[in-house]
């Protein structure tokens, strides 16, 4: 048996299109969603990603801006730049790119980001409604992942889920996910004891740990869903995901190739979000 290799681009061009679709709908009305990327110092995967999202957005029809600051910017400088941005009216959606030079702390630049554009779900405000079920935006990789599992009529209710990984990014709000799509969730990681005996149990495992191939063919139950959210430069300069593709697409029912699945999804999720927050900023002319 060979798992059934999930098609990115069908996936993330489905879901762009709708959102366009809506973006169209606000510019009708005199609005557009307005995202606002930084990139501080000159790492290089960083920039990939923001030259990603900068694109995304202009197919979109979002308004974006990136704002690439020297690696020896000071903390005082860069919260004074996300409070102008706070305050701009064309912005709904702001976005750090992590990780920051070393002297500058992560909390507190998260932390000084308003609620309301807090696009990548990483403000203990969002985070906490995430975990008591409030509304608010969802953490991108993970929405994505869900986004998947649904646009492939996957069932999630009443399945078990592993998740490998704890990470504040993807691991634990992944759970969170899994949990308030009713399925019964295990967290694995770097701790755990016999790890295979867990993910062989998995109906849906998604892995985010961070080491490239990592899970192979004896960890996957047959017929499992396999979800890789990691990427990893090789020695030989390929990326490669946090899964053995080669050694597990013979087991899995399901399985998604890295690159091009999981992190096109995720801007996609950060364009949804943009979107839901202008639509909140300007809801009188919304519902007009």
């Amino acid at each position: 048996m060979t798992a059934h290799i999930i098609n990115g681009k069908e996936i993330v061009g489905h879901v762009r299109e709708q959102i366009k679709q809506e973006v169209q709908a606000l510019a009708a009305k005199g609005i557009q969603p307005g995202l606002v990327v930084i990139l501080v110092g000159d790492d290089a995967a960083s920039a990939v990603y923001v030259r990603n999202k900068a694109k995304s957005c202009e197919e979109a029809g979002i308004y974006s801006e990136v704002h690439r600051l020297p690696a020896e910017t000071s903390q005082a400088d860069l919260l004074a730049l996300i409070a102008q941005l706070n305050a701009d009216k064309k912005i709904n959606g702001i976005l750090v790119q992590l990780p920051l030079p070393k002297h500058i702390d992560e909390d507190r630049i998260i932390d000084s980001i308003a609620v309301d554009k807090d696009v990548d779900c990483f403000h203990p405000i969002n985070v906490g409604n995430l975990m008591i079920g409030k509304e608010s935006f969802l953490p991108c990789t993970p929405a994505g992942i869900i986004e998947i599992l649904k646009h492939l009529n996957l069932p999630i209710a009443g399945k078990h889920a592993v998740v490998i990984g704890r990470s504040n990014i993807v691991g634990k709000p992944m759970a969170m996910l899994l949990l308030r799509e009713n399925a019964t969730v295990t967290i694995c990681h770097s701790k755990t004891t016999n790890l295979e005996e867990i993910t062989k149990q998995a109906d849906i495992l998604i892995v985010a740990i961070g080491r490239a191939k990592m899970v192979k063919r004896g960890h996957v139950k047959p017929g499992a869903v396999v979800i890789d959210a990691g990427i990893n430069r090789l020695d030989t300069g390929k990326l490669a995901g946090d899964v053995d593709f080669d050694d597990v697409v013979e087991v899995a029912g399901y399985i998604t190739p890295v690159p091009g699945v999981v992190g096109p999804m995720t801007i996609t999720m950060l364009l949804r979000n943009t979107l839901e927050a202008a639509k909140k900023a300007n809801s009188a002319s919304v519902h007009a």
